[in-house]
């Protein structure tokens, strides 16, 4: 049987069970949990210095309320990066490559900060649908736009974080593929793939942080508009 690039992205079944869900719960596990010691290991340490940073970077514009999410968004972007990291390791499988898992991510968090502006503040919500200074025979097409723009939020998240990860993983596929075919015709040549292999992957490690926090930046927006 032929097998294709994209033969990576489907998703595996043992005995008529999708490992997608075992692919989900498995990184929970590999994080260390706090304990009541007055000094704490270096992991637990280093988890914290990283918790601690990226709650200020992230949460710092925002208002108190908005301070509530500081939970489910850094427990989201630790979720991806995980996800994205551990999905560069050979035969494993990266559920963030799904497009539909992605969406089942961006649009709850997404509608949750719709709602949250209609409530607190439905005249402010609402005026971001139109600018201020609009002529008026321009009013009801910008309506139109800029609530299309607002219903494709979550769907520009779930695709620019699936292409970024699809793409990288294909690129090192073809690469891998292109290095062992050039062992055994030109090693010089197949050395040279061999790095280029090595700085493609680094760079892919690099991209699946990146992502993660791109998601998560960009809800956090959505949320300092709303709230």
């Amino acid at each position: 049987m032929t097998l294709s690039f994209f033969d990576q992205f489907n998703s595996p079944f043992f005995m008529g069970i999708p490992l997608i869900t075992l692919a989900l719960t498995l990184p929970w596990t590999l994080y260390p949990s706090p304990t009541t010691r007055w000094l704490n290991n270096r992991p637990i340490t280093l988890q914290n210095w990283f918790i601690n940073r990226f709650t200020q970077q992230i949460f710092q514009p925002l208002t108190q309320t908005g301070h509530y999410w500081a939970i489910l968004l850094t427990s989201l972007m630790i979720f991806l990066i995980t996800l994205n990291v551990l999905g560069l390791l050979p035969y494993t499988f990266t559920p963030t490559t799904q497009l539909s898992m992605n969406l089942s991510l961006a649009v709850p968090l997404w509608l949750a900060t719709v709602i949250i502006g209609m409530r607190n503040q439905p005249t402010s919500t609402l005026g971001h649908l139109l600018p201020e200074g609009t002529p008026t025979l321009l009013i009801p097409i910008l309506i139109v736009i800029e609530t299309i723009s607002l219903i494709i939020r979550p769907l520009a998240l779930a695709v620019r974080l699936t292409a970024n990860l699809t793409a990288g993983h294909l690129l090192i596929q073809l690469i891998a593929t292109a290095t062992f075919v050039l062992t055994s015709l030109t090693p010089s040549l197949a050395l040279l793939t061999f790095i280029l292999l090595f700085l493609l992957t680094l760079l892919e490690i690099a991209v699946a942080m990146i992502q993660a926090y791109v998601f998560v930046l960009l809800l956090s927006l959505y949320l300092q508009e709303n709230i």
